[in-house]
């Protein structure tokens, strides 16, 4: 195989988590124009003729579309259900979906909590749990979550958010080190800052805005279009050696 046929996700199909917008996608989008269908699910998406079902299928693949609450555990089981009925073979599994909570720790209720914790680290468990093992069982396949640079730093006024992205670190690499030798790469990505709408409260603080664009060596707010290659990297079979590495996209942030 060639190094840019080993790029090539041609015949796969991709379930992308968070899709609608953003990063998520940016990267649904990617792994279609590198050959794969895409299901796509996110909590207000369209079923049918959502702006991401539009691009996929101009590029002549298939999009099936989903919406799913991953705050509310009984959704989320009806949702495997009812893909994994729908698709028996899922190849790829991205799990982008997240939510962001912003109040000082002191004051942080268990409500925000709770729901940060539920979608961004409990959700992303099961659904890798529950997609996972099919791959497991057919030896190939591989899942990439979606970290943060609060994987690695603790942030300001996001205790939650903070700690489920850490979780996520320590679940790739958990369920890498189970999988690895069954065929199932499982990696992350870590954003950095990003012009998306979890990053809008700081991009309109000009203090902030200012502090993080000075520190970032790239002099620029990272773009959701920039996870598309790295994503189909991870997806294929270029990274086939590659396993429980959280793979770090941020303009050089943290090696500032």
């Amino acid at each position: 195989m060639s190094v840019l046929n080993s790029f090539s996700l041609e015949g796969k199909t991709a379930l992308v988590t968070g899709c609608k917008r953003g990063i998520g996608k940016a990267m649904a989008i990617g792994l279609a124009e590198a050959g794969a269908n895409i299901i796509g699910v996110s909590a207000s998406l369209e079923t049918s003729g959502s702006a991401v079902e539009q691009e996929v299928k101009a590029l002549g693949k298939t999009f099936k579309g989903y919406a799913c609450d991953f705050s509310d555990r009984k959704a989320l089981y009806r949702f495997i259900s009812e893909v994994k009925q729908d698709f028996p073979v899922i190849d790829i599994l991205i799990n982008n979906a997240g939510t962001i909570l912003r109040k000082p720790a002191a004051e942080h209720p268990d409500e925000m909590w709770d729901k940060v914790i539920e979608v961004n680290q409990n959700a992303q468990f099961i659904l890798t749990r529950e997609i996972g093992k099919d791959m497991v069982n057919r030896g190939a396949g591989k899942i990439v979550f979606t970290a943060s640079l609060l994987t690695f730093q603790g942030g300001i006024t996001v205790p939650g958010y903070a700690a489920s992205k850490g979780a996520i670190g320590q679940m790739t690499m958990a369920f890498a080190n189970e999988w690895a030798g069954k065929g199932v790469n499982v990696n992350a990505i870590a954003p950095g800052y990003i012009e998306t709408d979890n990053t809008e409260a700081l991009r309109n603080d000009p203090e902030r805005s200012a502090s993080i664009l000075g520190r970032i060596p790239a002099g620029r707010w990272g773009k959701p279009e920039d996870f598309a290659g790295p994503t189909v990297f991870l997806c294929s079979e270029a990274a086939s050696y590659m396993h429980g590495t959280t793979m770090l996209v941020d303009g050089g942030w943290m090696g500032r």
